[in-house]
């Protein structure tokens, strides 16, 4: 951050500020215009669509960034609470006519409960051992309880599908009906997450988790509740995936275990590890770096279509081998991510001409 020479603090609020000169402020207030006015009003539906995959990336990642950079705690089982609060979100509004608001804080507690339920081991195991607890929560969680349990029970559903009519989507007045409406909801989300994140790390409970990732024996010699924390930064987490899969409602047609697989519990992890371990922008940036590089190989792929009609089925398997890839790169290359790198330029900028 750039202060001009003799510029200091007078307080601690002042000295922690996220905005601390005008100049960032002005920066940060245009690059909010620029995402609630400028992108919805010039940018056709299609990017849009793509915005709001990167959007529901950041919300789903989020939970992942606490669990694992935060806490120390490895996951791989994410997916499951965000199907899981996709569904109760869905179906409080069918069997019980709620409003989408009420339904959307249901399926943040629900997804919150299953998460604290399947970390209940975390008391007594750790590193390999709870990983594979919560890859017991993801083929638990999707394969038996959505598939076979949840989904047909609204009676529209057969095997854990349940069809998504747009108009239960309102909040007040606003419907939340279009790609332009799902951008500016999947905003104001990734916003109050973000802030909610930011100030969560700033308190005791932020602090008790980073001590417990950085070492959990030395946190509870000083008098740190390993238990407790750990619990309650599954509940946590599982609440934030379960906002992101009440977000990701309003933009299907339909809501199938299918969306929430094994696959995309390791494509977060991916996420986390390319943005950066740690880091409070870590998730946003391999968020936007993986969907980016996507839809760049998707691209490239259309004139290879008419050369090798099999070019675009095959666009699953290299999808698996560029993101692959990519975290092989970044381990070798970056190991400590993409907002580590961004932190080095932004501290060369404000610094030149002197070496930092």
């Amino acid at each position: 951050m750039q202060l001009p020479t003799g510029t200091h603090f007078d307080s601690y609020t002042a000295d922690h500020a996220w905005w601390q000169t005008k100049f960032v402020w002005f920066r940060m207030l245009l690059l909010l215009f620029v995402l609630l006015w400028v992108i919805p009003t010039f940018v056709g539906d299609y990017w849009l669509s793509f915005l709001n995959m990167v959007g529901y990336t950041i919300l789903a990642a989020a939970g992942v960034q606490l669990l694992i950079g935060y806490t120390g705690l490895i996951t791989l089982g994410h997916a499951a609470p965000i199907g899981f609060g996709a569904f109760a979100c869905a179906l409080s509004m069918y069997l019980l006519d709620v409003p989408y608001l009420l339904a959307f804080v249901i399926g943040m507690v629900a997804a919150g409960l299953l998460s604290v339920l399947f970390g209940l081991p975390c008391a007594r195991v750790k590193g390999f051992y709870l990983i594979m607890t919560t890859m017991a929560m993801q083929f638990i969680t999707v394969d038996i309880i959505l598939t076979q349990f949840l989904g047909p029970l609204a009676g529209k559903g057969r095997g854990g599908v349940l069809a998504i009519e747009p108009e239960m989507f309102n909040i007040g007045p606003w419907i939340i009906y279009s790609v332009k409406d799902a951008y500016i909801w999947m905003i104001i989300l990734c916003v109050i997450v973000m802030v909610f994140m930011a100030n969560l790390m700033r308190t005791r409970v932020g602090r008790a988790w980073m001590a417990i990732r950085d070492n959990d024996i030395a946190a509870e010699a000083l008098g740190v509740n390993i238990f407790y924390f750990k619990l309650l930064a599954f509940f946590v987490a599982g609440a934030l995936g379960g906002l992101a899969g009440c977000y990701w409602l309003t933009n299907l047609t339909i809501v199938s275990p299918e969306h929430f697989t094994f696959g995309w519990s390791l494509w977060l992890v991916g996420v986390i590890l390319i943005g950066g371990v740690g880091s409070m922008y870590g998730h946003i940036y391999g968020a936007l770096f993986l969907t980016g590089v996507l839809e760049l190989v998707k691209f490239a792929l259309i004139p290879l279509a008419g050369i090798f009609p099999e070019a675009m089925e095959k666009f699953l398997y290299i999808k698996d081998l560029v993101f692959g890839l990519a975290i092989i790169l970044f381990l070798i290359f970056e190991p400590k991510g993409i907002s580590y790198r961004w932190w080095q330029i932004k501290n060369y900028i404000h610094l030149w001409p002197f070496s930092y």
